[in-house]
């Protein structure tokens, strides 16, 4: 890996969960549990090898769609999942929540605000969680907040560029996605980081459910990152 350009921020969306729970005949349940265990190696290696921003895709605004059972399901599992991040601070990461946190309770939006402020000082890779997070939601409410501070006198309508859309997303303070990886074989970024993958690259890999995903994996996509010319709308 040490000859090849390593992005400065890899997204995932994490899919193939359901998948695999039918491929080995278990409960829906059970393929998100496979797959939360596959999170933790994949956030270690990519802080090892210098990736500056990881961020994946936990739980999506459209997933409340899903049967009851199901939702309630990952929603206790997204509670235990966070109640347990105290492990990665050892491995020197920060961490950020974002989406539309306010479906939780008080105690958990508590707990993620203590998280964040406690892994504040550490110095590595940052770990980005969109929970609840839709990119068309996270627009919408961006140009709400927007349209707010012009009609308060707060803004001026010809002030307003592209660094004033991303200053009010989610994600303030992330840099764009450079990969983007989907596992499972769908071709499709489900609503996910829509503004901030304007010129990432995409990596659709087949014959891989997320509960399987690997550090090798990440390798792949990384040696394929390297293979692409990356020209932004110019000619080189």
């Amino acid at each position: 890996m040490n000859c090849l350009d390593i992005p400065k921020h890899i997204a995932i969306i994490m899919d193939g969960n359901g998948r695999w729970a039918k491929k080995h005949a278990l409960p829906r349940r059970a393929g998100h549990v496979a797959g939360a265990k596959a999170i933790k190696p994949i956030v270690i290696h990519c802080n090892k090898i210098g990736v500056e921003l990881l961020t994946l895709y936990a739980f999506s605004t459209e997933n409340w769609n899903r049967p009851k059972d199901e939702v309630d399901s990952l929603l206790k599992l997204i509670r235990h999942y966070i109640n347990n991040m105290y492990s990665y601070i050892k491995y020197n990461v920060k961490i950020r929540f974002f989406g539309d946190l306010r479906v939780f309770d008080q105690q958990i939006i508590d707990k993620m605000k203590q998280i964040e402020e406690e892994f504040d000082k550490n110095t590595g890779m940052t770990f980005g969680i969109a929970i609840n997070y839709g990119g068309k939601d996270e627009i919408k409410n961006a140009a709400k907040e927007i349209a707010r501070k012009v009609t308060a006198g707060e803004l001026k309508l010809g002030d307003i560029k592209e660094k004033t859309i991303e200053e009010h997303l989610y994600t303030k303070g992330f840099s764009n996605v450079d990969l983007l990886i989907r596992p499972s074989g769908e071709y499709r970024i489900s609503n996910f980081l829509i503004w901030q993958s304007a010129y990432a690259e995409f990596l659709f890999m087949e014959n891989i459910l997320w509960p399987d995903f690997k550090t090798k994996h990440i390798d792949i996509a990384i040696e394929e990152y390297n293979k692409r010319n990356r020209t932004y709308g110019s000619v080189k």
